[in-house]
């Protein structure tokens, strides 16, 4: 005889959040919305464009940015909260704020390397001309594409990773603007920037399955507690240490979730700001004139090296489309270091002539940017490029000059931080509960234990946290529910293989899915514009 183990959900024994909290998150909310206007009206103010129509496009791509941001709240945020809610260390609203309040810190001391990761997987022509209907085209396309898919999983109550579905729709645009166009040197998918952020996605539900398991399996060696492998008895809340234990891993994986995942919606936002308003986004005007001494000695130093490697040979006319080119095909020629030369040359004469990048004339400074961002590229490629044959002191000029060139071109305003981090703790605050329903009640037979809701979360905590140090993308989502289901096998509660099939499938299908939308809208973009 078959006996089935009946989990209690802990979401309908506590009562709504009290009027004062209700009234505190509205303020806060209200003083982002208001910090956010404020900051931005400033921006725009001080480089107005000749035209309503930028404006009109810069807050429909806002807009439509954060709504993808908010739906990467209805998943993984709300993963991050699910075990203190089934294990009753925090009632569910108290919760939910909490996990927003270390989303919001976590997004505000991000470091960009993720966000910018995430920009330069699509075609370099695109970025270059952002400000275009192709470039309109593009940022459209793969958020609408990510917003489709992540909404109708989470409407099913399937978890699902935005980082999975975005990157997917990068593929599908850089895919469909390769095959919509002819001309030559055309860009598609940087393959070998996207395996790796690939192999980050798809492997960690492997080491969130693994670690989780064995972390649980070490504990039970060593950690003699049997309170701590119990499930919840009723409503009652665990000992006060495994209430802490568990209230840490849940910050943890708050902070670290805000610190990695609200990165991709930050380096969206940029491209939006760059391609509407170049004059006060393309950039970083608040880099303080001390570091134009040190631009400068890089730049030289970083010359000597391509000169020499461009000896013999000339550039004639416009030397952008050679090192294009050479980011678009990843092959050295006789005109990618005597183009890369004369850009390099041009760039310090511009940095020169006018003694701050705050003082670089509105009608320059895009191409000015543009330059920047397609000399670093270049760079960026070259160290890895072995027919380079760069030796280690030249790879540290290389490398020295490129992040002069990136803190000039790839920075983040803290308002567009504060809007990300909003977006993402709203999207919570509204859509937690059917993805932690799932992870709560739906992947093991038996209730989650203290030890087992630990080990996920420490597992998910410490991967995230990695991979932001190394500028990768992955999966709250994927990492936490393979971490769940680890802990269920590892400790012989059973498997509710129906939801692991619809969460497995969810994972094979959003790459795929994710590259037909986003690919298809942008040949309908491409048309209507």
């Amino acid at each position: 005889m078959t006996t089935t183990t009946v989990i209690e959900s802990p979401l309908g024994t506590h009562h709504s959040s009290s009027a004062i909290l209700t009234w505190g998150i509205i303020a806060l909310l209200a003083a982002g919305v208001v910090y956010t206007g404020v900051s931005l009206y400033d921006d725009l103010i001080s480089a107005p464009v000749q035209s309503a129509l930028p404006y009109i496009l810069l807050g429909i791509a806002l807009l439509t940015a954060l709504a993808f941001e908010m739906c990467n709240g209805f998943h993984d945020t709300s993963n991050a909260v699910a075990t203190v809610i089934y294990t009753h260390s925090l009632a569910p609203n108290v919760a939910v704020v909490w996990s927003g309040m270390f989303n919001f810190i976590g997004v505000l001391t991000s470091s960009g390397l993720v966000a910018f990761g995430i920009i330069s997987l699509l075609p370099v022509e695109l970025i270059l001309q952002v400000g275009s209907h192709a470039g309109f085209a593009m940022v459209f396309a793969l958020l609408i594409a990510a917003i489709i898919w992540n909404f109708g999983t989470w409407y099913l109550g399937i978890p699902n990773s935005s980082s999975h579905s975005l990157v997917g729709s990068i593929i599908g645009v850089g895919l469909a603007n390769q095959l919509l166009s002819t001309q030559s040197g055309t860009s598609g998918v940087d393959w070998g920037q996207a395996v790796g952020v690939l192999k980050s996605l798809l492997f960690s539900p492997a080491c969130g399955f693994i670690l989780a398991a064995l972390l649980l399996l070490l504990c039970k060696l060593l950690i003699k507690i049997p309170a701590l492998y119990t499930a919840p008895v009723g409503n009652t809340p665990p000992p006060w240490w495994i209430r802490g234990l568990l209230i840490f891993t849940c910050t943890g994986v708050s902070f670290a979730h805000g610190s990695n995942d609200g990165q991709k919606g930050m380096g969206l936002i940029m491209l939006i700001l760059i391609g509407t308003v170049p004059t006060t986004y393309a950039l970083n005007k608040s880099l303080p004139d001390s570091q134009i001494p040190v631009f400068e000695a890089n730049s030289a130093a970083v010359a000597t090296v391509v000169n020499a490697k461009a000896a013999g040979y000339n550039v004639l006319g416009n030397p952008r489309p050679a090192v294009t080119l050479y980011v678009a095909q990843h092959q050295i020629s006789e005109g990618t270091y005597p183009a890369l030369a004369a850009l390099i040359d041009d760039i310090s004469a511009q940095v020169k002539k006018y003694g701050s990048l705050s003082k670089i004339p509105n009608e320059v400074i895009g191409n000015t940017r543009n330059d920047m961002y397609l000399t670093s590229e270049a760079l960026r490629l070259l160290v890895k490029d072995k027919a380079a044959d760069l030796t280690a002191d030249d790879i540290t000029k290389l490398n020295a000059y490129k992040k002069s060139l990136d803190d000039s071109t790839k920075f983040i305003p803290p308002w567009v931080k504060v809007a990300v981090a909003l977006a993402l703790g709203l999207g919570t605050m509204i859509g937690w509960k059917r993805i932690v329903v799932t992870v709560g009640e739906k992947i093991g037979k038996d209730h989650l234990t203290y030890a087992q809701g630990a080990s996920a979360e420490l597992v998910a905590m410490g991967t995230i946290a990695a991979a932001d140090m190394y500028g990768l993308p992955v999966s709250t989502t994927h990492i936490l529910t393979s971490g769940v289901a680890g802990t269920m096998a590892a400790n012989g509660s059973g498997l509710q293989w129906g939801t692991v099939k619809s969460l497995a499938l969810a994972w094979i299908l959003t790459l795929p899915a994710a590259i037909v939308l986003s690919g298809s809208l942008f040949t309908l973009f491409r048309w209507l514009f």
